[in-house]
């Protein structure tokens, strides 16, 4: 076994997990969250704001003690959406190097995309003795992956290696500010109609470039994913071993979205496995998640709680 730090800097949150990792097993031994908002204004401006990356960086500098304190062998840290999109991005760059001492990678969407699967389906594709994990009931290769971020969205399609990948610039906090911004509370028709066609354009590239019709399991990556299952679920509060893993039958994700759609800021906030950081942006990522079931004839989706992060681990200890 080999302890790993790894670090994923979204458009929206920032997160470590630090994990002991062995052939066939990934046992956490930390794994935080905070909600930076480092892709604030990028869609509109290109440049990442400085409050956003000095936001970024003061949570960064905490995972940064945690990592010293469990004496990681290996740190890996990775920037997708919005350091991908960002004209200024060196300056995010300067300050992760200062803080770990590694170079940050920006990976392209579909390196993103690769690792998310890795993720999510390591539990489900290879077995043994030694993890005791059986199968989760229903799931079947070949899967697609979904991972919904705050500005973007991948695509994965395999069985136990990725066979198709794309990566789509629709995410909850670049649809929010696109289409939500300034568009009332709760959010008008109008506004909901054209963020709707503005994910169904994203997945009509989706299917041009990936065989989603092949797969078998619809697999709901990432924060927006896991509230609507907590939601469907009815839980008192946010428990990630319960949402793990849980099957959200499509009419569930429709209703929630429309409910959340529905809803103020205030009656959001008031959801018990709501994440304050999340209040203002649900609404578009269960919008997606909605669209991506209804527009690709899938029945449910299976939530899971492992994802990019776990890939990047997983990557960190055979690097």
């Amino acid at each position: 076994m080999i302890r790993v730090a790894a670090i994923d800097c979204g458009t929206n949150s920032v997160r470590l997990l630090i994990a002991e990792v062995g052939r066939d097993r990934l046992i956490d031994v930390e794994r935080r969250m905070e909600i930076v908002r480092l892709g604030q204004g990028v869609d509109e401006t290109g440049r990442l704001a400085a409050d956003a990356l000095e936001r970024t960086f003061t949570a960064m500098r905490g995972y940064a003690e945690l990592i010293d304190r469990h004496a990681a062998a290996s740190v890996r840290v990775v920037a997708t959406s919005a350091t991908r999109d960002a004209a200024n991005r060196q300056d995010f760059v300067d300050g992760v190097r200062e803080i770990f001492g590694v170079e940050p990678e920006v990976i392209t969407g579909v390196e993103e995309a690769e690792l998310s699967f890795v993720g999510a389906t390591r539990e489900l594709v290879r077995f043994s003795p030694e993890t005791g994990l059986p199968a989760p009931e229903g799931t079947r290769p070949p899967y697609l992956v979904v991972d919904i971020g705050g500005g973007s969205t991948e695509f994965v399609l395999g069985s136990t290696h990725v066979e198709a990948a794309f990566s789509v610039d629709i995410g909850c906090v670049r649809l929010t500010e696109r289409h939500l911004r300034g568009a009332g509370d709760p959010p008008s028709a109008e506004a909901i109609e054209a963020m709707t066609a503005d994910i169904d354009d994203a997945l009509d590239r989706v299917a041009a470039e990936v065989p989603v019709e092949r797969a078998l399991t619809l697999v709901g990556l990432a924060g927006s994913v896991t509230t609507v299952a907590g939601v469907a679920l009815e839980l008192s509060e946010y428990d990630s071993q319960k949402i793990h893993h849980s099957r959200i039958t499509a009419g569930q994700v429709h209703d929630i979205a429309g409910r959340l759609l529905g809803m103020t800021v205030g009656q959001r906030a008031e959801i018990p496995v709501m994440h304050p950081g999340r209040v203002d942006v649900i609404g578009a990522g269960a919008l997606i998640l909605d669209r991506i079931v209804t527009r690709y004839g899938f029945g449910d989706v299976v939530a899971s709680e492992r994802d990019i992060l776990d890939g990047i681990a997983w990557s960190a200890a055979t690097s």
